[in-house]
């Protein structure tokens, strides 16, 4: 019978593994601490801003919410940043994207030092994902799928691999996790021709397409490991994913929406936080 990869298990098992860890740190008179930055009121920003920080402060974190009106101009937002790089008691920060238009984001994710970059937004971070080296951290949700994988004992070593979408805060850097796994892999996107046939050979798919129900029955096949990162609002107002979960659940391992990669995600940013918090008591870690 086809496997439900519970998301909720995941996140239950990792901050198990993370409140000990920070317990040790406590102990070592470190209390690691994540600031959170946000511009303006979007509601989607908002309520990750208060999942991230009820996870992170489950596992004995501290949190800090610095909240910037909209209109906040450059300089001040990058003002705040540096006095976060500078602050030796803020071991992580996380900036909520998209910035407001009339901000350069390029500017804004070089100016965090990447030792506090615990979402994968500076180049140096980047640079340690396409090479497969620990500088930076990689970005949450990509990496929350390589958890969900390793929690299952999926090994993608040797499989085919196919991810649909390809940007560059989860298609593309979860293309390169598989890599560094040793999957085959293949990105799909909107100008692919024939993806429902090429995610129909994958023996691991992640669904990334930011549309819901995106990936029917025509992209899935017996056997499959389906990871669905979207997260989206359906017709009839309900939550949903990029799979039509109907369609995988008879068939594939799926992850559900909700209570799949987006619980995991916000254990994986506390994982990130406590990281950096160790890396600062001893950098020859960094």
């Amino acid at each position: 019978m086809p496997q439900l990869l519970d998301g909720k298990a995941v996140a239950a098992a990792l901050c198990e593994k993370l409140r000990a860890q920070t317990a040790e740190l406590k102990s070592a008179g470190i209390t690691p601490v994540l600031a959170t930055v946000r511009l303006g009121e979007r509601g989607d920003d908002i309520a990750y801003e208060r999942g991230a920080a009820k996870r992170c402060q489950s596992v004995g974190i501290d949190v800090r919410n610095c909240v910037l009106p909209e209109q906040t101009t450059q300089e001040q937002l990058l003002s705040l940043i540096a006095s976060l790089n500078a602050d030796p008691n803020v071991h992580g920060c996380l900036i909520f994207m998209p910035l407001p238009r009339h901000i350069d984001a390029a500017a804004v994710c070089a100016a965090l030092a990447p030792q506090k970059d615990v979402d994968g937004i500076t180049p140096v971070s980047q640079a340690g994902v396409y090479s497969g080296r620990a500088t930076g951290f990689p970005p949450c949700t990509p990496q929350a799928c390589m958890e969900i994988l390793d929690h299952y004992g999926i090994d993608a070593a040797g499989k085919n691999a196919v991810v649909i979408g390809r940007s560059l805060v989860v298609g593309r850097p979860a293309a390169l996790m598989l890599l560094s796994r040793s999957a085959t892999v293949t990105v799909c996107h909107t100008k692919t021709l024939g993806a429902d046939a090429i995610a129909k050979n994958a023996d691991i798919l992640i669904a990334a397409a930011g549309r819901a129900g995106a990936v029917d029955v025509k992209y899935l096949r017996a056997g499959q490991t389906v990871i669905d990162v979207g997260i989206n609002v359906s017709a009839d107002g309900k939550i949903c994913g990029d799979v039509r979960f109907e369609d995988a659940a008879d068939v594939a391992a799926i992850t559900p929406v909700p209570g799949g990669v987006g619980a995991v995600t916000t254990s994986v940013l506390a994982k990130h936080v406590i990281e950096a918090a160790r890396r600062s008591a001893c950098p020859e870690r960094s």
